[in-house]
């Protein structure tokens, strides 16, 4: 009871799976009263959380294979080193001639996969990744492959136990959380201000003083109304002054 126990804390409840078939692939065997036909069935079960599981059923008809594939696929949980919504490395899954290579992804991205990729990043809840196809488009030795790649994702804290350093050196200065800004006390904040402002004065100063502005020139003196006039008469000439006496 026990052990029942134990194992339902670490795979969760049966109730939260969830299954999606892949792929239904149909055989006929050739007999001496015709032909008989058998179905084969891809399921992958997961509950979104972490857990994932890959299953392969035959049977004659398509339900049974269905169900068996399923009941498969729960027997094959595993649980997976997932960062958030995405994967924490890139990895490349390989099964026989199929290679998947995955790669984190930012928020929004979406999954960037195909056919049974697709399948088991949705199941296993991840929902930003890009992924390549670079083998075989098989969908069995498709699946098997991202299988094979998720199983050899590591967390931080795995790889920092396995060489013997400490996290925060593997995990380096460009991902660890920024610290807390410590506030000044007030009295050290003024003498900052006032040592701040006296330096941009005495700079300021400095930069005048090398500058040396020119002088603007003084305004020129306002005419009176006489001097516009006098300048606007016309100058008579001598010849005509001296006519006009005489007559």
């Amino acid at each position: 009871m026990a052990k029942s126990d134990e194992k339902r804390r670490f795979f969760g409840e049966e109730s939260d799976l969830q299954e999606t078939v892949v792929a239904i692939n149909r055989s006929a065997k050739v007999v001496k009263g015709g032909r008989r036909f058998s179905f084969s069935a891809l399921t992958v079960v997961g509950d979104r959380k972490g857990r994932v599981g890959v299953g392969y059923g035959k049977a004659n008809e398509v339900p049974p294979a269905v169900e068996k594939s399923i009941s498969e696929a729960k027997r094959n949980l595993v649980r997976m080193a997932l960062r958030g919504d995405t994967i924490p490395h890139a990895v490349t899954g390989r099964f026989g001639a199929a290679r998947v290579f995955m790669r984190p992804a930012g928020a929004g991205t979406g999954v960037i996969a195909g056919g049974g990729v697709r399948a088991v990043c949705q199941m296993v809840g991840i929902r930003n990744i890009l992924t390549k196809s670079l083998g075989s488009n098989n969908p069995i030795n498709l699946v098997k492959a991202a299988m094979d790649g998720l199983m050899k994702l590591k967390e931080a804290k795995e790889v920092a136990r396995l060489r013997g350093v400490p996290i925060d050196e593997l995990v380096g200065p460009e991902t660890r959380k920024p610290k807390p800004a410590e506030e000044a006390p007030a009295d050290e904040a003024e003498a900052v201000t006032e040592t701040a402002v006296s330096v941009a004065a005495d700079t300021a100063a400095e930069a005048g003083e090398a500058r040396m502005p020119i002088p603007n020139p003084p305004p020129a003196p306002e005419t009176g109304a006489e001097e516009r006039r006098e300048t606007e008469e016309p100058e008579q000439t001598p010849g005509a002054g001296q006519a006009e006496e005489q007559s």
